[in-house]
């Protein structure tokens, strides 16, 4: 008898659940705002919420939750259609255990904007909002810009802090979802770690990657999959030059925030010598310009002191007094760190980085990342 009532009272919580999430994809549809991926995201995160509060209210074993879910998207897609599959609820569900405490910041968000509309029409005066209003307003206070497509990747991620580091510089670059794999796919968050303090690498995950320093905009190594060379190929540095120019908008995405491309091999003359830098450019953030070399063998000492020289040139006869110093780096397929060290002085703006042909592994670097920082 008391089987028969549990179920019972199971049916109807579960008739209603159903409901709810009904009204919440038919008001979503019906309301107008400026970007559809803010009610699409919005929607998910709150069906997403609604799965977890409703398993929670039933039996505490996993398959309850999986009945719920498959239920659900059988009567959802019945009406809705395929986006509403027991593999995007499954999502969903996912999306909002991933950012649980963005419900907070919704409800904080709305309180004080009601707060603000009551104090504009007078405490006395009662106000009514609609349905479709107050839909709007959530979406309105949701702490969600990226597209659902984004988050689906982002939620994949297990570290935390990697996690929110792709999602700010994804808002703040405005990466496509290609763009967004292509930088996690090359390891981005733990190259830029490997090359800064350890202090610095906090921020990454609370700031992204912030550029108010030369040092800022290195890493540890470039990847430059894109260029279609193969590791171990024969190559010379002017074939190199030439599959970057093909790929400059790749390149420009792999070098970071704030480039320009202004030249390559650009011509100086001293003594009636003339020299080339392979690639000139100028970072519009540190207000300063930006020389690399390509060097496709070892570094060698011989390399650091023309690129200081080329770095000199520029400093004394083309950057203008308003402009920072510049900066010079050389890419190279290996360098030795005590060359590098013994050779420049300890202030110089020359700083020698290796590339990789090929996408690094992420295990390798996360295991470095880890033996550094621990």
């Amino acid at each position: 008898m008391r089987k028969q009532k549990y179920i019972k009272k199971n049916m109807i919580s579960n008739s209603i659940f159903f409901e709810e999430i009904r009204g919440l994809i038919t008001t979503a549809r019906s309301t107008v705002v400026k970007d559809v991926d803010y009610i699409q995201v919005y929607t998910y995160f709150e069906i997403g919420r609604r799965i977890v509060e409703q398993e929670q209210r039933g039996e505490k074993r996993a398959k309850y939750g999986k009945m719920l879910i498959k239920e659900l998207a059988m009567k959802l897609t019945m009406e809705f259609g395929d986006g509403f599959s027991k593999r995007n609820l499954e999502y969903m569900r996912k999306f909002y255990l991933t950012y649980p405490d963005r419900a907070g910041q919704i409800a904080q968000t709305l309180s004080a904007q009601f707060e603000k509309r009551q104090m504009l029409f007078g405490k006395l005066q009662k106000t009514q909002t609609s349905p479709a209003q107050l839909f709007q307003y959530k979406i309105m206070s949701c702490k969600f810009t990226l597209s659902w497509s984004h988050y689906v990747f982002l939620v994949g991620i297990d570290n935390i802090s990697e996690r929110s580091f792709y999602e700010i510089e994804a808002v703040a670059q405005n990466w496509s979802l290609r763009e967004l794999k292509r930088q996690f796919n090359s390891s981005l968050y733990e190259r830029l770690a490997l090359s800064r303090g350890k202090k610095e690498v906090r921020k990454l995950s609370k700031k992204g990657q912030l550029v108010e320093k030369p040092h800022d905009l290195l890493k540890n190594p470039y990847v430059l999959e894109f260029l279609g060379l193969k590791e171990g190929s024969k190559y010379s540095e002017s074939d190199l030059e030439s599959a970057i120019i093909d790929k400059i908008e790749e390149f420009l995405l792999e070098l970071g925030k704030g480039f320009l491309f202004e030249s390559r091999q650009k011509r100086f003359t001293f003594d009636e010598d003339h020299f080339f830098v392979d690639l000139v450019f100028y970072n519009r953030l540190l207000r300063c310009y930006v020389l690399i070399d390509l060097k496709i063998g070892e570094l060698t000492h011989q390399n650091l002191g023309q690129m200081q020289m080329y770095v000199n040139y520029f400093d004394r006869f083309i950057k203008r007094p308003e402009e920072n110093p510049t900066i010079g780096i050389i890419l190279c397929r290996k360098k030795t760190d005590a060359l590098v060290e013994i050779t420049l002085p300890k202030d110089a703006n020359v700083h020698a980085k290796e590339y990789r042909l090929y996408l690094p592994s992420k295990d390798e670097l996360r295991r470095k990342l880890l033996d550094w920082t621990s």
